[in-house]
Parts: structure tokens; C-alpha cells; sequence
């Protein structure tokens, strides 16, 4: 499993020969240099044409007159970026690139009536199948059949959101790491090379759509809400080659994989925080990727102007590889759990619909837990779009949890734990799931925890108010030193008074 992250994973040149040959000679998409922009900052795949970069420090000096050469083939590059050239990512590249991968592969099979129907169905009765074993109502709306191109098609607006933090923070990173001279001396080429950036991401995300298109099954395959909201939707090609690799009737599959499809999207729908929650941990990641600038010094040292591979194989190197902070470790601990508990929600309420009813349930849940852990399309794609990383262990562990809740406290108040993101566990439970139970189960706040949490953000609230008061509070100190001092004056003027009272008596 490529466990590089995105804009980063050296990919094999005998991959990006064979896949670019077909999909560039069609589009265009990588230009006409015939080099396709890989990774490394978006444009790792190659040196810049002319060889070298010009004003860098550490002795690189670049031939001026290969400037208006060098401008020349940039241009002609940039000219095939089309319409998605100006954010981090060129979108329009990486749909592109996947669609023909998908068609020189032969995986873009148009689904029957058949199969739309057969599809439709299974949904349809995996819901009824679904209700008695969870409190939270149908999510789909609707049920699509895709084609590969289909998924890539409907899925890119949710992969532009996970990808566009990640890429933006890698682009301006690296940018911001530059040595002022080095910035001074680019000039304009800078906005160019932020240009070629996006080619070389929308490239490699191009490829990974395409390897994704090929194998999931449904819309929430990966884990994620990657679908229209209220869409299920079923890969019927993807399917059939999944049945035969387990031997199973295609019907049980299909049924299978279409009760897991609208077990997500009940929590995806009727959990209002879910969808946001999931992308956001993803940007908050991407915010803490940091770049190292000794790195950019021991590059610009080692580049030698007159060889261009020296720049493929530096930006092919780790020099320039993001380093983890501890906000990205928080970042990540926090989406892993958070799909782990999706999952393993999903694991146990599929059991529970069709553990009766389907003869092959249990070894199909088993088969996809191990091709999530054997790292299947979704750990592929985290690792290799967005540098992140999941643990496959932590599904069973989720699984564990919710089943012990089930058991405990029953289906009503096991699902009353999504209705806040504060009520989940944490990583912690799924290491101890007993503990969260019996906190759970003795709860005064059992019947409305959400009028618990309300209580706990107004204490928080009064707290902060408090606090802000401070200030207030310290003119209001003056003020009672001054009333103070009045009152030393008073105990003593009632002293003589107390005196000259029982005196005058």
C-alpha cells in the first residue's frame, strides 16, 4: 500500500509511461513536452524544460538564454490545464485522466435494466430489513446504479474538499519556506510553477480516481459521505467482479453491499453533524502540515543546473516530505475514530438486519473487514490523495462497542449516542468499551444527555462571562478599597458613639 502522502508518493515511471501514453495523446492534459507531472509538489515527474531553476542559492546559475525556451514549453504545458488550472488542484485534469484510464482499462460498464432494477430492489427491502434494528429512519432518497465514470463523475465535488486543504496547505508551505532571494529571482515563474502544481496534483488524483472507480462497490465504500446527499448508490460491474472473488450469488451480494449502503446514509442523513464533522477533521490536518527549510537549503545544494534528473530525483526523495506535528497527530487519532465508529455502527446494524436472513452475512462482513485491513481502495486513497492513514483495527474495536451497547442499553439509547458529537467515544473507549458502557448506563442524564451537554456549555458559558467580568470586577475593587477606607472611618465614628453613648447614660 502507498502510504506516502498526496503530492508527495513517487509513483513508478513505467506506470506513468504506459498510463500516460493513451490519456495524453487523447487530451493533451500533460502537454506537449510528453512529460506527465507527477508528484513532488505537483511537478516531481520531471526537471522544468531547459533544466535547472534560475536564482536559486547554493551555486545553481541558470543560462539566460534558455528563457524564452524555457517559457515557451511552460506555456505550452499551462495551455492544456484547462478550465481547472487556477486553485491547488486541476480538477478538470483529474477528471479527465480518470475517465479514459477507466475506458483503456475497459472498466465503464453502462449498467442494464436489469441490473437498475435488481438494484432498486435490494435497497429497497434492505430498508425494511434495517428498521427493527436501529432507531434512526431511512436516509436514501433515492437509488442510483453507476458506471465507474458515473462514480468519478458524482464523487469529485466531495474529493475536491478533501483534497483542496491538504494541496493548498502543501502549495503554500513550500512557497513560504523559500528563501527571499529564491522568491525575488522566480518572480513570475512562481505563479507558473503554483499552475504546474495543480497539473501535477490534479494528475495524481487522476490516477487514484481511476484505481478507486475500478473497485468500490457503493457510494460509501470508503467510509465517507463521497455521494449527492440522500443518493444511494450501488456499482453493479464492481459488484459482479466482488461475487465472484467470494463466491457468493450475485443477489446476496448485492443485497449485502445495498443494506450497508443505507445503513451509512441513515447516519449520514439523520445525523445532522456527521458529513461536516468527517471533511473538517480532514481540513484541520491539512492546517498543521508544516515543511521543513533546511530541506529547501540541502536541495538547492545538491540540484545541478547542467543534469536535469538531479531535480527528479531530489523531489522523488523525502527532503521535502511534510513532518507530522502534533496537531496533525490529534487531527488524525480524531477522523480515525470517527470512522471506525461509522463502520463498526454499520457492521453491527447489518448484522443484526440480515445475520437471519442471509445465509453468507457473516463470512461477506468478515471478507470486507480483511480487504479494508489487506489495504483496500479506502486506506489506498487516504495514504495516497491526503497523507492519511487508517487503522483497520479500530473497526473491529468500534464494532465491539456498539455491540456491548446494543446489549446493554438496546438499540433506542445506543443511537442516542450520535445525537452529539461530545456523547461519542473517544479513542480511549475503544480501548475499554466496558468502561463507556457502565458511564453510559449510570447516567443520571441517561433519558436527554443533550439537556446535559446544554447544561454543561452554559456552565462553560458563565464560567467565560466570569472571566470577562475580571476586568469590571477590578474598577469594582478600587471602588471597594475606597469604600473601605469610608468604612475604617465608620467603625470608628461607632466606637465613639458606642463610647459616648454609654457614657451619656
Amino acid at each position: 500500500m502507498n502510504d506516502m502522502p498526496f503530492g508527495f508518493s513517487p509513483q513508478d515511471p513505467d506506470d506513468d509511461r504506459d498510463k500516460g501514453e493513451s490519456s495524453e495523446g487523447r487530451s493533451g492534459g500533460a502537454g506537449d513536452s510528453g512529460q506527465n507531472p507527477g508528484p513532488g509538489f505537483g511537478f516531481g515527474g520531471g526537471a522544468l524544460p531547459g533544466g535547472g531553476m534560475g536564482g536559486m542559492p547554493g551555486g545553481m546559475n541558470f543560462d539566460m538564454g534558455q528563457l524564452g525556451q524555457m517559457f515557451s514549453q511552460l506555456g505550452q504545458v499551462l495551455s492544456h490545464s484547462g478550465g481547472g488550472g487556477s486553485g491547488p488542484v486541476n480538477y478538470d485534469l483529474a477528471k479527465q485522466l480518470a475517465v479514459q484510464q477507466l475506458h483503456s482499462n475497459e472498466r465503464t460498464e453502462r449498467p442494464s435494466q436489469q441490473e437498475v432494477k435488481g438494484a432498486q430492489d435490494a435497497v429497497h427491502l434492505a430498508e425494511l430489513w434495517l428498521d427493527p434494528t436501529t432507531a434512526l429512519p431511512a436516509g436514501a432518497r433515492t437509488t442510483k446504479v453507476w458506471s465507474s465514470v458515473d462514480w468519478v463523475e458524482q464523487t469529485l465535488p466531495t474529493w475536491q474538499r478533501l483534497c483542496d486543504p491538504v494541496a493548498q496547505r502543501m502549495s503554500t508551505a513550500w512557497m513560504e519556506a523559500l528563501p527571499a532571494e529564491a522568491k525575488q529571482a522566480a518572480g513570475p515563474l512562481l505563479s507558473m510553477l503554483g499552475q504546474m502544481g495543480g497539473l501535477g496534483f490534479g494528475s495524481q488524483l487522476g490516477n487514484s480516481l481511476a484505481q478507486l472507480g475500478a473497485e468500490v462497490l457503493t457510494s460509501s465504500d470508503v467510509g465517507l459521505p463521497l455521494a449527492p446527499e440522500g443518493t444511494a448508490a450501488l456499482l453493479p460491474a464492481n459488484v459482479a467482479r466482488f461475487a465472484e472473488g467470494v463466491d457468493r450469488p450475485l443477489d446476496e451480494v448485492t443485497l449485502f453491499l445495498a443494506a450497508r449502503e443505507a445503513a451509512h446514509h441513515r447516519l449520514f442523513s439523520h445525523v445532522p453533524w456527521l458529513r461536516q464533522r468527517l471533511l473538517a477533521t480532514v481540513e484541520e490536518f491539512a492546517r498543521g502540515i508544516q515543511v521543513d527549510t533546511s530541506s529547501l537549503e540541502d536541495l538547492a545544494s545538491k540540484i545541478d543546473p547542467t543534469d536535469p534528473s538531479s531535480m527528479q530525483e531530489l523531489m522523488g526523495s523525502n527532503l521535502l516530505e511534510p513532518k507530522t506535528t502534533p496537531e496533525q497527530e490529534a487531527a488524525l487519532t480524531r477522523l480515525e475514530t470517527l470512522l471506525a465508529l461509522v463502520e463498526g455502527w454499520v457492521d453491527v446494524v447489518v448484522s443484526d438486519a440480515l445475520g437471519e436472513r442471509l445465509p453468507g452475512a457473516n463470512a461477506l462482513s468478515e471478507t470486507i473487514r480483511r480487504r479494508r485491513a489487506s489495504g483496500g481502495p479506502a486506506e489506498q486513497t487516504f495514504a495516497t490523495l491526503i497523507g492519511l492513514e487508517l487503522r483497520p483495527r479500530r473497526l473491529r474495536d468500534a464494532a465491539n462497542l456498539w455491540r456491548l451497547m446494543t446489549e446493554r442499553h438496546g438499540l433506542d439509547s445506543r443511537d442516542r449516542v450520535w445525537d452529539h458529537p461530545d456523547l461519542l467515544p473517544d479513542a480511549a473507549d475503544l480501548d475499554e468499551p466496558l468502561d463507556f458502557a457502565d458511564r453510559w448506563g449510570g447516567s443520571s442524564d441517561l433519558d436527554d444527555p443533550i439537556a446535559a451537554i446544554k447544561r454543561a456549555e452554559e456552565a462553560e458559558q458563565a464560567a467565560a462571562s466570569g472571566e470577562q467580568g475580571s476586568a469590571p470586577g477590578e474598577q469594582g475593587t478600587t471602588s471597594g478599597e475606597q469604600g473601605s477606607a469610608s468604612g475604617e472611618q465608620n467603625p470608628k465614628k461607632s466606637d465613639d458613639e458606642d463610647e459616648s453613648g454609654p457614657g451619656s447614660k
